[in-house]
Protein backbone atom coordinates (compact mmCIF):
# COMPACT_ATOMS: atom_id res chain seq x y z
CA UNK A 1 0.00 0.00 0.00
CA UNK A 2 1.24 3.51 -0.76
CA UNK A 3 2.50 5.65 2.08
CA UNK A 4 -0.06 8.37 1.40
CA UNK A 5 -2.89 5.85 1.77
CA UNK A 6 -1.39 4.52 5.00
CA UNK A 7 -1.29 8.04 6.41
CA UNK A 8 -4.93 8.63 5.44
CA UNK A 9 -5.99 5.37 7.09
CA UNK A 10 -3.91 6.19 10.16
CA UNK A 11 -5.56 9.61 10.43
CA UNK A 12 -8.91 7.83 10.37
CA UNK A 13 -7.83 5.71 13.36
CA UNK A 14 -6.54 2.56 11.64
CA UNK A 15 -3.92 1.23 14.08
CA UNK A 16 -2.66 -1.39 11.64
CA UNK A 17 -1.94 1.28 9.02
CA UNK A 18 0.02 3.28 11.60
CA UNK A 19 1.96 0.14 12.56
CA UNK A 20 2.89 -0.35 8.91
CA UNK A 21 4.06 3.28 8.69
CA UNK A 22 6.13 2.74 11.81
CA UNK A 23 7.62 -0.39 10.28
CA UNK A 24 8.73 1.59 7.25
CA UNK A 25 10.41 4.31 9.34
CA UNK A 26 11.64 2.60 12.52
CA UNK A 27 15.19 1.93 11.33
CA UNK A 28 15.72 5.45 9.98
CA UNK A 29 14.21 6.98 13.13
CA UNK A 30 16.47 4.88 15.34
CA UNK A 31 19.63 5.63 13.33
CA UNK A 32 18.94 9.36 13.47
CA UNK A 33 18.28 9.27 17.23
CA UNK A 34 21.34 7.09 17.85
CA UNK A 35 23.72 9.38 15.98
CA UNK A 36 22.19 12.44 17.60
CA UNK A 37 22.13 11.12 21.18
CA UNK A 38 25.14 8.82 21.19
CA UNK A 39 23.70 5.75 22.88
CA UNK A 40 21.18 3.01 22.24
CA UNK A 41 19.01 3.44 25.34
CA UNK A 42 18.42 7.14 24.77
CA UNK A 43 17.80 6.51 21.07
CA UNK A 44 15.19 3.88 21.89
CA UNK A 45 13.53 6.24 24.38
CA UNK A 46 13.45 9.07 21.84
CA UNK A 47 11.94 6.85 19.15
CA UNK A 48 9.35 5.52 21.60
CA UNK A 49 8.38 9.04 22.64
CA UNK A 50 8.25 10.09 18.99
CA UNK A 51 6.07 7.20 17.87
CA UNK A 52 3.66 7.63 20.75
CA UNK A 53 3.34 11.36 20.04
CA UNK A 54 2.92 10.69 16.31
CA UNK A 55 0.19 8.12 16.96
CA UNK A 56 -1.65 10.57 19.21
CA UNK A 57 -1.24 13.50 16.81
CA UNK A 58 -1.60 11.94 13.37
CA UNK A 59 -5.18 13.21 13.14
CA UNK A 60 -3.65 16.70 12.94
CA UNK A 61 -1.42 15.92 9.94
CA UNK A 62 -3.17 17.71 7.09
CA UNK A 63 -0.92 16.73 4.19
CA UNK A 64 -0.09 13.01 3.99
CA UNK A 65 2.95 13.70 1.78
CA UNK A 66 4.46 15.68 4.66
CA UNK A 67 4.61 12.57 6.87
CA UNK A 68 8.42 12.02 6.68
CA UNK A 69 9.27 15.58 7.69
CA UNK A 70 6.47 15.60 10.27
CA UNK A 71 7.62 12.45 12.08
CA UNK A 72 11.27 13.50 12.01
CA UNK A 73 10.33 16.89 13.46
CA UNK A 74 8.64 15.04 16.33
CA UNK A 75 11.79 12.91 16.75
CA UNK A 76 13.96 16.03 16.58
CA UNK A 77 12.01 17.47 19.53
CA UNK A 78 12.14 14.18 21.44
CA UNK A 79 15.91 14.11 21.06
CA UNK A 80 16.16 17.74 22.17
CA UNK A 81 14.25 16.90 25.36
CA UNK A 82 16.58 14.00 26.09
CA UNK A 83 19.65 16.16 25.43
CA UNK A 84 18.30 18.77 27.85
CA UNK A 85 17.70 16.08 30.47
CA UNK A 86 21.23 14.72 29.93
CA UNK A 87 22.67 18.21 30.39
CA UNK A 88 20.68 18.70 33.59
CA UNK A 89 21.90 15.33 34.93
CA UNK A 90 25.50 16.22 34.07
CA UNK A 91 25.12 19.57 35.78
CA UNK A 92 23.70 17.93 38.89
CA UNK A 93 26.48 15.35 38.82
CA UNK A 94 29.08 18.13 38.59
CA UNK A 95 27.41 20.04 41.41
CA UNK A 96 27.36 16.95 43.59
CA UNK A 97 30.91 15.99 42.62
CA UNK A 98 29.97 12.73 40.90
CA UNK A 99 31.25 11.45 37.60
CA UNK A 100 28.83 9.57 35.41
CA UNK A 101 31.49 7.16 34.21
CA UNK A 102 29.14 4.95 32.19
CA UNK A 103 27.97 7.91 30.07
CA UNK A 104 31.54 9.12 29.76
CA UNK A 105 32.74 5.68 28.61
CA UNK A 106 29.95 5.36 26.03
CA UNK A 107 30.57 8.85 24.68
CA UNK A 108 34.30 8.15 24.47
CA UNK A 109 33.68 4.96 22.50
CA UNK A 110 31.40 6.73 20.06
CA UNK A 111 33.76 9.68 19.65
CA UNK A 112 36.53 7.30 18.59
CA UNK A 113 34.81 6.44 15.35
CA UNK A 114 35.77 8.43 12.31
CA UNK A 115 32.17 9.34 11.55
CA UNK A 116 31.61 10.68 15.04
CA UNK A 117 34.84 12.66 14.80
CA UNK A 118 33.82 14.09 11.45
CA UNK A 119 30.36 14.95 12.77
CA UNK A 120 31.93 16.58 15.82
CA UNK A 121 33.64 19.24 13.70
CA UNK A 122 30.26 20.49 12.50
CA UNK A 123 28.08 23.10 14.15
CA UNK A 124 24.89 21.74 15.67
CA UNK A 125 22.69 22.91 12.79
CA UNK A 126 25.09 21.43 10.23
CA UNK A 127 25.14 18.10 12.08
CA UNK A 128 21.32 18.04 12.17
CA UNK A 129 21.10 18.61 8.43
CA UNK A 130 23.68 15.91 7.67
CA UNK A 131 21.94 13.39 9.94
CA UNK A 132 18.50 14.18 8.56
CA UNK A 133 19.81 13.79 5.01
CA UNK A 134 22.30 10.94 5.20
CA UNK A 135 20.99 8.87 8.10
CA UNK A 136 17.27 9.61 7.83
CA UNK A 137 17.07 9.93 4.06
CA UNK A 138 15.04 13.15 4.00
CA UNK A 139 15.22 15.51 1.02
CA UNK A 140 15.91 19.25 1.29
CA UNK A 141 12.22 20.19 1.38
CA UNK A 142 11.55 17.72 4.18
CA UNK A 143 14.63 18.86 6.10
CA UNK A 144 13.49 22.46 5.67
CA UNK A 145 10.19 21.59 7.37
CA UNK A 146 12.07 20.07 10.31
CA UNK A 147 14.73 22.75 10.72
CA UNK A 148 12.74 25.77 9.49
CA UNK A 149 15.46 26.74 7.00
CA UNK A 150 14.58 27.22 3.34
CA UNK A 151 15.21 24.22 1.04
CA UNK A 152 17.96 26.24 -0.69
CA UNK A 153 19.65 26.98 2.62
CA UNK A 154 19.43 23.29 3.53
CA UNK A 155 21.09 22.25 0.26
CA UNK A 156 23.82 24.85 0.74
CA UNK A 157 24.48 23.93 4.37
CA UNK A 158 24.46 20.22 3.50
CA UNK A 159 26.96 20.70 0.69
CA UNK A 160 29.31 22.78 2.87
CA UNK A 161 28.98 20.36 5.79
CA UNK A 162 29.76 17.31 3.68
CA UNK A 163 32.74 19.13 2.20
CA UNK A 164 34.02 19.91 5.73
CA UNK A 165 33.62 16.28 6.72
CA UNK A 166 35.33 15.06 3.55
CA UNK A 167 38.30 17.40 4.15
CA UNK A 168 38.53 16.23 7.76
CA UNK A 169 38.43 12.54 6.83
CA UNK A 170 40.97 12.94 4.03
CA UNK A 171 43.37 14.96 6.20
Amino acid sequence: MEEKQLVLYSRAGDKQAFCELYGRYKDRLYRYAYYRLGNADDAEDAVSDCVLAAFEQIKNLHRPEAFPAWIFKILYRSCAQIIAAQAARRKMADINGYNDSLQTDMNAAIEKTELAEALAILKDEEKEIVLLSVVSGLNSKEIARVTEFTPGAVRSKLSRSLAKMRTFLEG
